[in-house]
């Protein structure tokens, strides 16, 4: 179908660039990102409005996720996994379904629909 190989080579450069990234903020704060996640919220501060805005695509797209593959049990784990950890789940499933449907984006984005 179409060229994907802009979407797909952003799509690795995010994974691992946040787990980069995720390691070196395990490493410098250690483990209480909930936490400082949390704080951040209730500080009513710009911090905390983008940790809000962010939980709120996190949870969009777990629920895209489960609907697009009609709330299977395996969806169901995988958009929970997404909403919680974010890109470094989100964007290996987005890349392993551009390959699944051969590039066609319609079929990424809806599924057997």
């Amino acid at each position: 179908m179409e060229n994907n190989n802009f979407l797909k080579g952003l799509l690795i450069v995010q994974t691992v660039l946040v787990l980069v990234y995720t390691g070196l903020a395990f490493k410098n704060d250690g483990t209480d990102l909930l936490g400082v996640f949390l704080y951040n919220i209730q500080s009513v501060n710009w911090n905390g409005q983008f940790n809000l805005d962010f939980s709120c695509y996190l949870v969009l797209s777990g629920l895209w996720i489960v609907w697009r593959d009609k709330f299977s049990t395996s969806s169901i784990i995988v958009g929970l996994v997404a909403s919680i950890i974010g890109i470094i789940v989100f964007a290996p499933y987005l890349l392993y379904l551009i390959i699944k449907e051969k590039g066609n984006l319609k079929k990424v984005l809806l599924g057997v629909r």
